[in-house]
């Protein structure tokens, strides 16, 4: 979907999904635990809409310290590496398969 690949973590080493385990730490201790505490939802789309309201707090105004971060939020820090992957997405534009670093388009050899 959308040129997203899927991949799987080695089973029982945590340590490779770590910004995954760290995300649902994060969204356990600053969102449900707080959430639950406050509020008796009466439906799972109240509480969607809640979640929903926090990711968009999470992702566009608090800033995380992690890393690729450093200080900014996280959609702060996508937008700044937008111009980076354009170029990169340019560039690879003009490898050819198994050439490391060749400049032939790809369209070229086909």
């Amino acid at each position: 979907m959308e040129d997203i690949d899927h991949t799987r973590t080695r089973v029982k080493r945590p340590q490779s999904n770590g910004m995954c385990e760290r995300f649902h730490k994060t969204v356990k201790d600053e969102f449900y635990a707080i959430a639950f505490r406050k509020k008796l939802y009466a439906s799972l789309e109240e509480l969607q809409a809640d979640l929903d309201a926090w990711l968009h707090y999470f992702n566009t105004e608090r800033p995380h310290s992690g890393r690729y971060c450093y200080g900014k939020t996280p959609m702060t820090t996508f937008q700044d590496a937008k111009p980076l992957a354009k170029e990169k997405e340019l560039d690879s534009q003009y490898l050819t398969p198994g050439v490391p670093d060749s400049k032939q388009r790809l369209s070229d050899q086909i």
